[in-house]
């Protein structure tokens, strides 16, 4: 998206925390301005979010940014308020509705609701547009209020995925179950290593290999949990730089998320061709065809995991039809050439009238 923007003769500055060098050189190559600008990622400390969005409202005028998109929920929220101070246009790119929309039963789920309801609904009351990346969040996200003025709404197929980058494998031979996420329960690592486990228990002859990093969240998976689901048989390799190589290894891509805007991990391996077993939820059931590239199963239903693992592991056959239908649908669907043109013109920046500078948080 950065390189689109850039290639429509815009200039373009990112804000985000703790750029490492790898991360800076690689925005520099892309001719791309970066500003570092402290954010405490997760947790509710309202001193730390001001300051973070008096921050942006500085690079703001600092840099003469003309629009700004904000992706992802704080720089959304903070990004549109501050640009809202500076007097300059403001959108937002809502790639998942987050922890506080994932399970209200609680109290303290109910409260971080209505905080992250009038904070989103403060900052879409600024913005030109609001992109969501599934019909089921922008739905949800009017529901409670959050949108009052859904004419303001777009949608865009996920965040795209470069086909040419994530090329597509042959299917190894042996059956390998892989999962990439950040280790949070709501994005159901419980439920892959529960299976993995119950899968091992059966006899099945299988790899099953998680992928992440750790989460400091409220949603986050504990250590010991995670060395009894070790000692059962599950491999967890940690964060990984380049996904590539994970799932090249893999015969079987699994993610059984409670709620995504659309999961960039299942596009990297509907790319490298992979079967998919993913959730009948908001964001992952656009991904896949239930019986077409892949298995829907219910979220936090272990049983069902397990049914469609046993099935994808009895039939290499089947294996090799959901790997292609997953490569033919991502080429059609979300291609990132594709996603890009229809972000630029939901941003107005498919042309570049005049050199307008961008900040992307």
């Amino acid at each position: 998206m950065l390189a689109a923007m850039r290639a429509a003769g815009h200039k373009v500055f990112v804000t985000a925390p703790s750029l490492d060098d790898q991360t800076r050189a690689f925005l520099d190559g892309l001719g791309v301005v970066w500003r570092e600008v402290p954010l405490m990622r997760t947790g509710t400390n309202p001193v730390a979010d001001i300051s973070y969005a008096r921050a942006l409202k500085q690079v703001i005028l600092h840099d003469q940014i003309d629009l700004v998109l904000g992706y992802t929920i704080k720089p959304s929220i903070w990004g549109s308020l501050a640009a809202g101070w500076a007097g300059v246009e403001s959108h937002s790119l809502v790639t998942g509705l987050g922890y506080a929309f994932a399970d209200a039963s609680g109290v303290r789920q109910q409260a971080l609701r209505a905080i992250a309801v009038q904070l989103w609904r403060a900052a879409t009351a600024r913005n030109k547009t609001v992109i969501f990346q599934n019909k089921d969040d922008l739905a949800d996200f009017s529901a409670v209020g959050a949108l009052s003025d859904r004419a303001k709404a777009r949608l865009v197929n996920g965040s795209g995925v470069d086909m040419a980058h994530y090329r597509r494998s042959a299917l190894p031979e042996d059956t390998h179950f892989l999962m990439i996420a950040r280790l949070l329960k709501s994005k159901g690592v419980r439920e892959f290593a529960e299976a993995a486990i119950k899968c091992k228990a059966s006899g099945m002859t299988a790899t099953f290999t998680l992928a992440g990093f750790h989460d400091e969240g409220p949603d986050g998976i504990s250590s010991e949990d995670l060395k009894r689901w070790e000692s059962g048989g599950l491999r967890f390799i940690g964060p990984q730089s380049d996904v590539r190589p994970a799932i090249d290894a893999c015969s079987v891509y699994v993610l059984p998320s409670y709620r995504e805007g659309t999961p960039r991990s299942v596009l990297e391996a509907m790319a490298i061709g992979r079967p998919i077993i993913t959730t009948d939820a908001p964001g992952c059931r656009e991904t896949t065809r239930d019986g077409v590239n892949g298995f829907l199963i219910p979220p936090r239903d272990v049983g069902a995991l397990v049914t469609a693992m046993q099935r994808l592991a009895s039939d290499a056959r089947l294996r090799g039809a959901f790997g292609q239908a997953s490569f033919e649908r991502c080429a059609d669907l979300f291609d990132v050439e594709k996603v890009n043109r229809t972000m630029l013109a939901h941003l107005g920046l498919a042309r570049a009238e005049a050199c307008e500078t961008v900040l992307a948080a």
